[in-house]
């Protein structure tokens, strides 16, 4: 998305200041007319906002002073060894020293006095100069300016800059609007139905290193948190975040494998999380509320699926003995905690996986010992989430733990299996209680994704099922209509939830929609991709199921794609069984 800088300075002060350094990095500003074309112009301000080891990255602002154009070309020549690596709001190609930008679909317009940006991250080696000259469509911007030296060693954490009351909020969504990324809701508008919901606010996904710049001309990291500024107005905004690419990715589920290997923690910190913080860490964020969601499904499988467990997979073996989990969770909530308007919230999975007794406090043991390592303390913890893109009910009314069925308790029961919760909220507010007894801040706060777990529509229980059995009343009265609470993937029936609000329930920051309604958990079959993404059984509807799942039926959709794309029939499934209905 463009970004539009407003101007109010005439060009004559303007071409009197010709450079400037400002604390984030160097900038240099180049202006000019063509010679004996007044029909064109041009202002350029170049800005590295961050430099680490041998890369960097910078903004480009690129302002029309000429007649309006359809499309704009902008070249310039480094004059160092540097090379552009990634780039977002923009399609950049190099030869040699030579950098050529043009416009993407949505930022080639540009009126006399409009402005548009793009940004990128980029390498070099020795000095890392500001270039002297730009061209637009082949017009020089002139002047004179002096290139300007960034700072050669960078800080090791990046800066911090307080936000306007002087400190984090106990609940970073109380009083505040969040932010409606505009790709989902353009998917979710284009849908039949869509526009009923196509204006909540969803998580913005980081599932690989490619997603920080754009994946395939979509927006990047920096661009949702321009759009977000837009959004933002007079009040305060939160920005959803999921930090999500640890080496060896969800050990046990294949769909959603990641791109970097079991050993590559350090790929994982440098071209990663250390450019996700940079950018987080420019000071013209500060006024933003930015809250991550920090690795989902990674930490409960060092529990759940390690030998000794009847779920054990060999990958998870790897992750808990060579540490990379930990690790890189604590290292993620070191440098990410460390921005002043960044609110870490930790995955805690979800009631159907620890709930039960041998998996909740050894869990909760896991998230201390992750938030502190790698420099991380519990106080770069504010909270955790819960049920993150899963289905489980946020609140079963026709049964309880402690309900019990001519003598035999609801615990006995085939599908609640002896665990101690029924439903997330309970789950969560307990888990909370467990946590701060561990010694993490008595204010913590705990967030809930409701976005697919709503179980409305036709076959929603209106009472609780037949005394017969302690079976029969569990089963006639439950929301969650899942085969088994195992099942996870793109599971039919399933419905929008509660729409994201603040504070519904005592220890609940929030309810919130973390991963977008209509993008699919992975794919009903095999289907090759540069993504790292496999084919995970759980995602086939043709499945008889596994140890995970009691050896039940996968109840998944069919013709899924892969995780992440658009799902056009899920989310229509969804908008029929909302809850509230829609």
């Amino acid at each position: 998305m463009s970004r539009t800088i407003p101007r109010t300075t005439t060009r004559t002060a303007l071409l009197a200041a010709m450079s400037l350094v400002t604390a984030a990095g160097a900038t240099a500003t180049v202006f000019g007319t063509a010679a004996g074309a007044a029909s064109a112009g041009c202002t350029v301000e170049y800005r590295v906002t961050s430099q680490w080891n041998a890369g960097f990255g910078a903004d480009v602002t690129v302002t029309n002073t000429g007649d309006p154009v359809a499309s704009w070309t902008l070249e310039w020549s480094y004059g160092s060894d540097q090379k552009v690596v990634q780039g977002w709001n923009a399609a950049l190609t190099q030869s040699g020293s030579a950098v050529t930008a043009r416009n993407v679909s949505y930022n080639g317009s540009l009126a006399r006095g409009a402005s548009t940006s793009f940004g990128f991250n980029g390498s070099y080696s020795g000095t890392n100069s500001v270039p002297a000259a730009f061209k637009l469509n082949g017009v020089t911007c002139n002047g004179t300016t002096v290139p300007t030296e960034p700072p050669t060693t960078p800080p090791t954490t990046p800066p911090t800059t307080p936000p306007p009351s002087g400190g984090k909020a106990d609940n970073p969504y109380a009083g505040a609007k969040v932010y409606v990324n505009p790709e989902w809701s353009a998917k979710a508008a284009a849908e039949p139905g869509g526009t009923k919901v196509s204006n909540q606010p969803t998580g913005v996904w980081l599932d690989r290193t490619a997603a920080i710049q754009g994946v395939n001309g979509g927006m990047g990291l920096r661009a949702h948190l321009d759009a977000a500024l837009a959004q933002k107005g007079s009040g305060e905004l939160v920005v959803q975040l999921v930090i999500y690419n640890l080496p060896g990715r969800d050990c046990a589920a294949l769909a959603s494998n990641g791109e970097l290997g079991p050993t590559e923690i350090d790929k994982y910190k440098t071209q990663y999380i250390d450019p996700i913080a940079a950018i987080l860490a420019d000071p013209r964020y500060a006024g933003l509320r930015i809250v991550t969601t920090v690795e989902i499904d990674s930490l409960p499988n060092l529990v759940t699926n390690v030998s000794g467990r009847p779920t054990a997979t060999p990958g998870c073996d790897v992750m808990k003995n060579n540490g990379n989990y930990v690790k890189g969770v604590g290292y993620a909530l070191n440098k990410l905690g460390s921005i002043a308007n960044v609110y870490n919230y930790v995955d805690a999975g979800h009631h159907g996986w620890l709930g039960w007794d041998d998996n909740f406090g050894a869990s909760a043991e896991i998230f201390k010992q992750a938030a502190t390592t790698e420099g991380s303390t519990l106080s770069k913890v504010h909270g955790f989430i819960v049920n993150t893109a899963n289905y489980s009910a946020l609140k079963e009314d026709h049964f309880g733990i402690g309900d019990s069925v001519n003598g035999t308790s609801v615990r006995q029961s085939k599908w609640v299996d002896w665990n101690r919760y029924t439903d997330e909220l309970s789950y969560a507010q307990a888990m909370r209680s467990k946590l701060v007894s561990l010694g993490f801040d008595p204010g913590l706060g705990m967030l809930i994704d409701t976005s697919r777990n709503g179980w409305g529509g036709t076959a929603r229980p209106t009472g609780p099922g037949a005394l017969t059995s302690v079976d029969t009343y569990v089963n006639g009265g439950r929301y969650d209509r899942r085969i088994h609470l195992g099942n996870w993937c793109n599971q039919a029936g399933a419905g929008l939830g509660e729409r994201p609000q603040a504070a519904p329930a005592a220890g609940i920051d929030a309810y919130v929609w973390i991963k977008p309604p209509g993008e699919s958990d992975g794919a009903s079959k095999e289907i090759p991709n540069d993504e790292g993404k496999g084919f995970d059984r759980m995602c086939d509807p043709t499945y008889t199921g596994n140890a995970r799942n009691g050896y039940s039926m996968s109840g998944s959709l069919p013709n899924a794609p892969l995780s992440g794309q658009w799902f056009s029939a899920q989310f229509q499934e969804l908008l029929k069984n909302a809850h509230p209905a829609l």
